[in-house]
């Protein structure tokens, strides 16, 4: 549980289990506790709660329930989506395409099968936004092509892709589409039938679902091998015990967030730029990602002069939880890779800070953030050596 004094801004990294998936889950942690692939009356009824999971899922999705298959989470579905479409579809190509702002489980995965596999990676460029543009991904397209894995929206600036135009780009080549959509769903369209894309990845703990779970969609007739092997769970995709009461925990978060997801969308966007609003207040101050174009939770800025992590651990101490971008590379003091991506200086990427929004977060956590901020702020400026001229800075990210 979270202590009174904290104030969570880290929804992007992860999200607090709401209370209603966790009394979902609780018959099957304890009393249901079957494994669903044992032909005995305890199995059957785990079965019978995994397969009616996947049924809700399927409908959200828009999905046959057989394209629904369960994984540990989003890096796994990630996995499973590129190296399996890649080792199955290597006679006819080895060359995927990604871009410069890709989550690490998609940059890390491409990087091991060019090292390993000899597949050639395309990293493509993004605008100042961190938008793929679909003429961008048009001259990149080769005979080889197999495969295009491009981010729904981004976890660390929030910029929202054009999934559907980037995938008719993909598919008039008939090259297959993968898009990373943990950060999305809650708050874009994910009916994949609208989206057109061939393999799509959510995962629960970005839903306020339990950690650990996440599915891949993958379209009928997707060539695809399995990357685990073993009892041939999942219709053979991702074989290993389904954590049953993840599962169900997972329908239920993503069942409350199509239910809620016009009017909590409308909260965060007020709540959103409300907090974009202020925190440009503050001197030398700069807002990554699309002003308008981005998930209704996140806001990245940049405090030039200053270090985002020295701002994060003085937050800290007062209560107030955010980040400098990806969970997943919180261990580097490395500017991050996504807004270096945008073009934007050195200075502006390491002095980046992601406040994302989330469920519980009210106008009165922002207020506090908003009171204590600007003090941090000119605290810090006052011991570091750098002075950059504001003017210099705007010049390098309008160029």
């Amino acid at each position: 549980m979270k202590s009174e004094r904290e104030i969570y801004l880290d929804n992007s990294a992860t999200t607090q289990v709401d209370p209603r998936v966790k009394k979902a889950m609780d018959k099957y942690l304890i009393k249901e506790y079957g494994n669903p692939g044992s032909f005995n009356t305890v199995g059957l009824r785990a079965k019978n709660a995994l397969e009616s999971a996947r049924h809700k899922i399927a409908e959200m999705l828009n999905a046959h329930k057989r394209e629904i298959v369960f994984t540990g989470g989003g890096t796994e579905s990630i996995n499973l989506a590129i190296k399996g479409v890649a080792r199955c579809n290597k006679s006819k190509g080895k060359h995927i395409i990604i871009s410069k702002t890709e989550h690490h489980a998609v940059t890390e995965t491409c990087n091991y099968l060019e090292r390993y596999e000899e597949f050639e990676i395309t990293r493509l460029n993004v605008d100042k936004y961190g938008r793929v543009l679909p003429e961008t991904l048009e001259k990149a397209i080769r005979k080889d092509t197999i495969l295009v894995s491009i981010m729904y929206a981004n976890n660390e600036i929030g910029t929202i892709n054009g999934i559907k135009s980037l995938v008719k780009v993909a598919h008039k080549h008939g090259v297959l589409f993968h898009t990373d959509a943990c950060q999305a769903a809650g708050f874009l369209d994910i009916n994949v039938k609208n989206l057109g894309v061939d393999l799509m990845t959510l995962n629960s703990s970005k839903i306020y679902g339990p950690k650990g779970v996440g599915l891949l969609y993958i379209k009928r007739a997707t060539p695809i091998h399995p990357i685990i092997h073993g009892g041939g769970q999942e219709w053979k995709m991702r074989s290993g015990t389904e954590n049953v009461s993840g599962i169900v925990g997972f329908a239920k978060a993503l069942e409350i967030c199509q239910e809620e997801q016009e009017q909590e969308t409308k909260r965060l966007t007020e709540l959103r730029d409300y907090l974009i609003r202020e925190l440009l207040k503050i001197p030398k101050t700069v807002l990554n990602g699309h002003p308008t174009e981005r998930l209704p939770n996140n806001i990245n800025i940049s405090f030039i002069d200053i270090e985002g992590e020295a701002i994060l651990l003085y937050m800290n101490d007062q209560g107030i939880c955010a980040s400098s971008g990806s969970a997943c590379t919180s261990t580097t003091l490395d500017p991050s890779h996504v807004i270096t991506a945008l073009g934007v200086p050195y200075e502006v990427a390491h002095g980046s800070v992601r406040f994302s929004l989330g469920r519980f977060t009210t106008k009165e956590g922002l207020d506090k953030l908003i009171s204590i901020l600007p003090g941090i702020v000119q605290r810090l400026r006052k011991i570091s050596p750098i002075n950059i001229d504001m003017k210099e800075i705007e010049a390098k990210i309008n160029r």
